[in-house]
């Protein structure tokens, strides 16, 4: 499933990310992107919530 985060900061859509990356499996991103005239960072991923991490 893709998974579309809106956050304030990146320092908050890392964290989130993080947080998710231990408990599925997932692919992580090493940056986010800016919306112009938009406040706030996107981050897009894909998790896999099928597949709990360590499996």
């Amino acid at each position: 499933m893709w998974l579309s985060v809106a956050a304030a900061d990146d320092q908050t859509a890392f964290a989130l990310q993080e947080v998710l990356a231990t408990r599925w499996a997932t692919a992580t991103a090493d940056r986010t992107t800016r919306v112009p005239g938009e406040p706030g960072v996107r981050l897009r991923r894909y998790l896999d919530l099928r597949q709990e991490f360590g499996t």
